[in-house]
């Protein structure tokens, strides 16, 4: 597989506030991730697109968006066929920066998979619980695996300097995490070229 045809992964850094958790498993991910040969990954910093709360005359998939950081953002995520989330949990549910930055973009999600890798006290497993059905409704195909960095391994990270590469504990769900995607961009990006239709249930 030449590079050209390497599929392409963007890692989304869904927080933006300030002192964030959120740099550390990002950047152990995309070491990861960098290890492989099947896949290509890029990091995307939500920082990096000060998207305003959702304010245009339709959803972007009735409509397109006229918001010119919307458009960046949107262009960016059409260069992707697959995502991984890096995400806390905010009061049992995902930042309110991410769900918005989901609600701007639309053919650009459709038919692509998506995996989650969630840090807090539980995980941010009731984060991403919520994220699966949004990234449903938005055509994206949410994988089975997932990293929960939860419990001690969070507060280690937080509180105690650890980084991710001290907690080797983690690795077989971060592997199953990036086989899972590989496997799932693999056969939708097969899928999507060779424009294969869903026919709707009779």
């Amino acid at each position: 597989m030449s590079s050209t045809d390497t599929p392409r992964i963007g890692i989304i850094v869904a927080t933006t506030r300030e002192g964030r958790l959120a740099d550390k498993p990002a950047r152990w991910i995309a070491e990861l991730g960098a290890a492989r040969t099947d896949l290509e990954f890029e990091t995307v910093d939500l920082r990096d697109y000060p998207l305003p709360f959702f304010d245009e005359v339709a959803g972007p998939m009735y409509a397109p968006v006229k918001n010119p950081v919307a458009q960046r953002w949107q262009k960016k995520l059409a260069t992707f066929d697959g995502f991984i989330i890096v995400t806390a949990e905010y009061n049992h549910g995902p930042s309110a920066v991410l769900k918005n930055a989901l609600d701007y973009a639309g053919h650009e999600w459709v038919r692509k998979p998506v995996a989650f890798v969630g840090y807090g006290g539980v995980g941010a497993a009731r984060a991403i619980g919520q994220l699966r059905q949004s990234a449903v409704q938005l055509q994206l195909a949410p994988v089975p695996a997932a990293v929960n960095i939860g419990g001690a391994d969070f507060f280690a990270i937080w509180q105690q300097g650890k980084e991710l590469a001290d907690l080797p504990h983690l690795l077989p769900s971060a592997n199953a995490l990036l086989d899972d995607l590989a496997w799932w961009t693999q056969a939708l990006k097969t899928a999507r070229e060779a424009g294969v239709e869903v026919k709707a249930a009779a």
